[in-house]
């Protein structure tokens, strides 16, 4: 049976919450789910939801066999159930085209879709340096798309978005403090030991250089990577979170039995 659809509520809050903000740092109501918390940084709102490696089940997801593509967190959920499985968490895994087939590589439970996209091209993910998010042998790591290949890796799961928001502890050059575009954001950034990973969405509209000063300042992890933007979405069900919207392509997701 498919889960009904909640309304945003909780987002809605966030949203108008922030607009309110002072310069300085003001804490919202903490709110906290299993592996999720809410946090504020620079005053803005964000939502960071932490995992291991080495002991949670990170999985990337795409299609269901013949059941074709997932495109929503309900029907994602409502399959692992049906295997004795919960999703616990999940959010858009990377950026895809109109019809939803992913922009650059992706490994997920149904196998690989496309290559690593080495292009020159137009958008975010052709902003130089994008990157590839793995998980291999109880590790994580994110991997400039160039040294991805070069590493010769193969990892249980992947997936290739853009761009890197930190590469080796700085902020991708090409993101300017000054910048004025702003939008919903998700990404997700890993420890220098590959064991932890920060999956991370913002509740209001943020630029890429708050968004990755996040993951380098308050995070304090050495590599970062930009999953999607404008339409990015989470599912935490332990912090009432099961946001709707459009149809999506790649989702990462954490699974218990």
């Amino acid at each position: 049976m498919r889960r009904r659809a909640k309304a945003p509520a909780l987002i809605i809050a966030l949203l108008a919450a922030a607009v309110a903000l002072p310069a300085c740092d003001v804490a919202l109501p903490e709110e906290s789910g299993d592996y999720c918390r809410s946090v504020t940084f620079r005053s803005l709102p964000y939502t960071i939801c932490t995992f291991r490696a080495d002991r949670d089940d990170i999985r990337l997801f795409y299609a269901d066999g013949e059941a074709g593509q997932y495109l929503q967190f309900n029907t994602l959920a409502d399959t692992l159930e049906a295997r004795g499985e919960t999703l616990v968490f999940a959010m858009n895994g990377g950026m895809y085209h109109e019809d939803r087939q992913p922009v650059g590589y992706l490994r997920a439970e149904d196998g690989d879709r496309a290559s690593v996209n080495t292009n020159e091209g137009p958008g975010n993910f052709h902003m130089k340096p994008n990157g590839v998010f793995w998980l291999e042998d109880g590790r994580a790591g994110i991997s400039v798309s160039e040294i991805y290949l070069e590493e010769n890796r193969d990892p249980e799961y992947a997936t290739q978005s853009g761009p890197m928001l930190v590469i080796d502890g700085e902020i991708h050059p090409a993101l300017n403090p000054d910048g004025t575009s702003r939008k919903r954001r998700n990404g997700v950034g890993v420890s220098a030991d590959g064991r932890t990973v920060h999956f991370a969405i913002s509740d209001t509209l943020v630029t890429f250089h708050d968004f990755a000063s996040l993951f380098r300042e308050r995070l304090e992890v050495p590599d970062a990577l930009f999953l999607d933007g404008q339409v990015s979405r989470i599912y935490a069900p332990a912090m009432g979170r099961d946001e709707q919207g459009a149809d999506m392509g790649p989702i990462v997701g954490v699974v218990e039995r």
